[in-house]
């Protein structure tokens, strides 16, 4: 098992920061007249959140086979980007690092911190280039590296080999994230975790749960780690409405695994489909809820596609002429398919016969 000196990465006003203590901290219990947190005695949502959210990290313990104290819960996985550079990471001087075309919120998160983000573009096959990225491992102002698995926007994995090398050789903390795991065939990285203390994995209930609107995101990590988020984070960061959301998907997980079964076969559907329309170059290969495609005219078939008030995702900026479309149901993705089908670059029209 690989060695870390915390000591050496966290940032110096965390590891001396003493964390705030909630009412709901420092009594744990059950009571019947709660006169502690200054609490409006009237209503029904008049009371905090468990700030810890332990039945969910209970609950989560149990799926994911890791333990309560390597989870931690927060507002979407931004926060856990965004605490990942509050904690390790020295406004001004520190760096981090990721790979291009990727998730923007890096690049936003280290902004706002003030850290420089290094963005090494990946290859031809969307991979990461290890020749490069080695001269960067030894820079002791580096403290994160991001990792996307599968890939935004590219929909692919990163190979195994090139993720523990990584792991191994890099002295600070790497993020993976897994947003879109569930929809992919290969395994989280949270089997990984006794191996590699200086592995954080983010998850989130957004994509495959089906609770964007509810924006919770999960970090595991090994409980050092967990224990400088948790006193970094707000106290009540998880309100108790998202948290009773979180709660009724995670018991009910045969429906949860009906839903992304369904997801799947709509988008091997899709992409066979997608592949015998003209205007359609490329379908890459995905293992997320979303397929990359580059087209003749992205701007022109995105403008076309808007037109008929359906909107995919242009991401002509980060890959040439492509867009990235999200799977959606049976009937969305037919429509999909017949706008496209109608669509002429060309002359910059839709036929006639499909507006009828």
């Amino acid at each position: 098992m690989k060695k870390l000196d915390l000591k050496n990465i966290v940032r110096r006003n965390i590891q001396q920061l003493k964390a705030y203590s909630s009412a709901r901290d420092e009594f744990k219990g059950v009571a019947e007249v709660y006169l502690d947190a200054n609490e409006n005695p009237f209503g029904t949502l008049n009371r905090y959140p468990d700030p810890q959210q332990i039945t969910i990290k209970k609950r989560l313990s149990e799926i994911k086979d890791a333990n309560e104290n390597q989870i931690f819960i927060g507002n979407g996985s931004d926060e856990v980007i965004d605490l990942a550079f509050r904690i390790f990471c020295n406004p001004g001087k520190d760096k981090a690092l990721t790979f291009t075309p990727s998730y923007g919120m890096y690049n936003v998160s280290a902004a706002i911190n003030d850290i420089e983000l290094i963005e090494l573009a990946l290859n031809k096959d969307f991979q990461i280039n290890t020749d490069v990225l080695e001269r960067y491992l030894e820079d002791e102002n580096l403290k994160l590296i991001f990792i996307c698995s599968p890939n935004n926007p590219t929909g692919n994995c990163f190979e195994d080999e090139t993720i523990q090398y990584i792991l191994k050789e890099f002295k600070g903390i790497v993020i993976i994230d897994e947003a879109y795991i569930d929809f992919s065939t290969k395994e989280s990285y949270i089997t990984q975790l006794s191996y590699y203390p200086n592995l954080i994995i983010s998850q989130t209930f957004s994509k495959a749960w089906g609770l964007a609107g509810v924006r919770v995101g999960v970090a595991y990590a090994n409980s050092d780690i967990i224990d400088l988020y948790n006193k970094v984070k707000p106290p009540y960061n998880i309100s108790a409405l998202n948290q009773e959301a979180v709660l009724n998907k995670l018991d009910n997980l045969a429906q949860f695994e009906i839903e992304k079964n369904i997801i799947i076969n709509q988008k091997e559907k899709l992409e066979k489909q997608l592949q015998e329309i003209e205007l359609v170059k490329k379908v890459y290969p995905s293992e997320a809820n979303f397929l990359l495609i580059e087209v003749s005219n992205a701007n022109e078939v995105y403008n076309q596609l808007v037109n008929q008030k359906i909107i995919t995702r242009n991401r002509s900026n980060l890959v040439n002429n492509c867009l990235r479309i999200t799977v959606g149901n049976e009937i969305e993705n037919k429509r999909l398919l017949r706008a496209m089908q109608f669509i002429d670059v060309a002359s910059s029209n839709v036929e006639s016969s499909f507006k009828n």
